[in-house]
């Protein structure tokens, strides 16, 4: 017997019990388009908001392993298993066997032939494959750190469950045994032999009428959605030698994608930590125009136009109402203020958090990721509407007038400075701006003082932020600490070849552990390495032309992620364990991914 979950590359792993928290490399993601569910290997759904990625969490053990909401479907007694997703699909498979025998769970949250349905749908099948196997259900409702108190309530037509503002069904096939319900919890009991078939769902909604849908209805989406994350991933163009890793990591973005607004989440979950104990534990639930922008970019280099168009037309919209801000609520709004939720945290790392103080800063490098995106968008034969480019114009304008001042930097740091990264971020604004101007899709009234403020970054940058000591543009000027994310000016297209690749070699020699990269000097005692900043330094020397060296470094890092998560990355992990740390589905994990495959397999839009 095992005590835990153990994360090895074989996904087919011994389960004899429940260990005190499962190892975030132990989840997998399911997702309608609106809500995301983490599901563990043991069958265990530990995290879900319903109706939406950044309402209350409906189950939340993954932060309070004792108390917390989940819902389980768990062979009885010891077991293996072994999961996977379907081809080019978010539907989970996972495969349990015991002494009795084998059986398939099948795991899908729920759309229709028309797309995102108007309700959640969680649906879960179990096929029996050999034998016989037993499992065991159970349905625990969170009470959101003691603030609510769920309850059931039956009616001539059905008994729904109450938890807070949200109104729920447990629909079950015949063969499943209710044998317990209570306000607090759901118990029952579901055997399958070879050829045999149960199905076990959650209809759920907020404040809403609910349809009763008949289990077999239910059942049947589950090949419909199948069927719909195939026929999306069959328009996704690429045909590298990447594409399954790429395909995994589009489906995984498209999760992150809120299909009410379009506006593209960070991750789907809040205060996962970035170092098991510490502190660093955020609300990723939010739309940051960072991660909407590099998102963009990846779903336009890979053919996936409508996602890129929804999620271009929704952050040039905030920006025409807001202003350039760090970030946005999935809905659109400005983010309130951060407030700590008493609950314990994953493996006892608190704060819990809703909100992010990020939302009050300000960060050069937001001027950047929005003219790259608009760069691309046009790149790719597509066209701005007046109003649009007037709104860049501004942007532009902007950036031009306050890139002087100190800000948070792309690391969102508490105190302000003159962060490299965030005027190279502002050159590459201005330099996105005056190309759009000279290409007739924005107006090019101001394009002269942009080509000059642009020009005047360049040199400030090169007279103040190299280091000859270190061989290395750092992080603030006259510093001596390194900065990971300078590898994104050599995809920039920032000026000196040969400046650029010293700043690589030695992000390797001073940011490197193992096969992973911390994100700048100090952070090593307390968060892990950042799954992004490695990508992105293996595209950087892929751009400057060691496409074999970058090769062969993009493959020992896939490697080494191997199929855990099934497929599934987090923004962080331990460079010795391997553990997972951070929110996940972590989106800048996954579109640095498809930027640098795309990059070694020769895509270059």
């Amino acid at each position: 017997m095992l005590n835990r979950v153990k994360p090895a590359l074989d996904p087919t792993v011994a389960l004899p019990g429940r260990p005190k928290a499962l190892p975030l490399e132990a989840y997998a993601a399911l997702g309608d388009g609106r809500s995301v569910a983490l599901v563990g290997l043991d069958g265990s759904i530990d995290w879900w908001c319903v109706p939406n990625m950044n309402s209350a969490p409906m189950l939340d053990r993954i932060l309070d392993e004792e108390r917390g909401g989940f819902f389980s479907l768990t062979p009885v007694g010891d077991y293996r298993a072994q999961r996977t997703y379907r081809p080019d699909s978010n539907v989970l498979e996972t495969v349990f066997e015991g002494p009795g025998g084998r059986a398939r769970l099948v795991e899908s949250l729920n759309s229709g032939s028309g797309g995102r349905l108007p309700w959640c749908e969680l649906a879960r099948r179990i096929e029996g494959l050999e034998g016989e196997v037993a499992f065991e259900l159970r349905l625990v409702f969170g009470t959101q750190a003691d603030t609510i108190c769920p309850f059931l309530f039956a009616n001539a037509n059905a008994t729904t469950f109450h938890a807070g503002s949200v109104i729920g069904l447990l629909r079950t096939s015949d063969g499943v045994v209710i044998e317990e319900e209570g306000d607090g919890e759901i118990r029952g009991r579901v055997s399958v032999v070879a050829g045999a078939r149960e199905v076990v769902a959650i209809v759920a909604g907020e404040d809403e009428p609910l349809v009763v849908e008949a289990p077999e209805r239910i059942d049947a989406r589950i090949d419909v959605t199948d069927g719909e994350w195939r026929q999306w991933c069959a328009g996704i163009q690429f045909d590298g030698s990447y594409r399954p890793q790429v395909i995994r990591s589009a489906l995984a973005l498209k999760l992150l994608l809120y299909s009410p607004t379009g506006a593209i989440a960070a991750a789907a979950t809040t205060s996962l930590p970035e170092g098991i104990g510490g502190e660093k534990n955020y609300d990723y639930r939010y739309a940051w125009v960072r991660d909407a922008s590099y998102t963009i970019k990846a779903f336009l280099r890979i053919g996936a136009s409508a996602e890129a168009k929804g999620a271009f037309t929704w952050l040039i919209k905030r920006l025409a109402e807001h202003g350039a801000l760090v970030c946005y609520t999935l809905e659109g709004g400005l983010l309130g203020e951060e407030v700590e939720i008493d609950v314990p945290g994953y493996r006892g790392s608190r704060p819990v958090r809703r909100g992010n103080q990020a939302a009050g800063q300000h960060q050069h490098g937001i001027y950047g990721d929005i003219f790259e995106t608009a760069a691309r968008f046009v790149a790719g034969g597509n066209v701005l509407d007046p109003r649009s480019a007037a709104v860049l114009a501004g942007v532009a304008d902007r950036c031009a007038e306050t890139w002087r001042q100190p800000d948070s930097g792309i690391w969102e740091l508490s105190e302000r400075r003159h962060y490299t990264m965030s005027k190279i971020s502002a050159w590459q604004a201005l330099a996105r701006a005056v190309e759009l101007a000279d290409g007739g899709h924005i107006p090019s009234t101001c394009r002269e003082r942009w080509a000059r403020s642009r020009d005047r970054i360049a040199a400030w940058v090169d007279a103040n932020c190299w280091s000859e000591r270190h061989q290395s543009y750092v992080m603030v000027p006259g510093g001596d600490e390194l900065d990971a994310s300078l590898a994104l000016a050599v995809r920039f297209g920032f000026d000196g070849r040969d400046r650029l690749e010293k700043t690589l070699r030695a992000l390797d020699a001073k940011l490197r552990k193992g096969l992973f990269h911390y994100r700048y000097h100090g952070v090593e005692s307390h968060e892990g390495c950042f799954l992004a900043c490695t990508f992105w330094i293996i595209e950087g020397l892929a751009l400057l032309g060691h496409r074999d060296e970058a090769r062969l470094r993009f493959d020992e890092v896939l490697d080494a992620l191997g199929d855990r998560g099934a497929g599934i990355l987090a923004e962080m992990v331990d460079p010795k364990s391997l553990a997972y740390l951070g929110n996940m589905p972590q989106g800048l994990s996954h579109l640095a991914l498809i930027q640098t495959a795309a990059t070694l397999d020769g895509c270059d839009l």
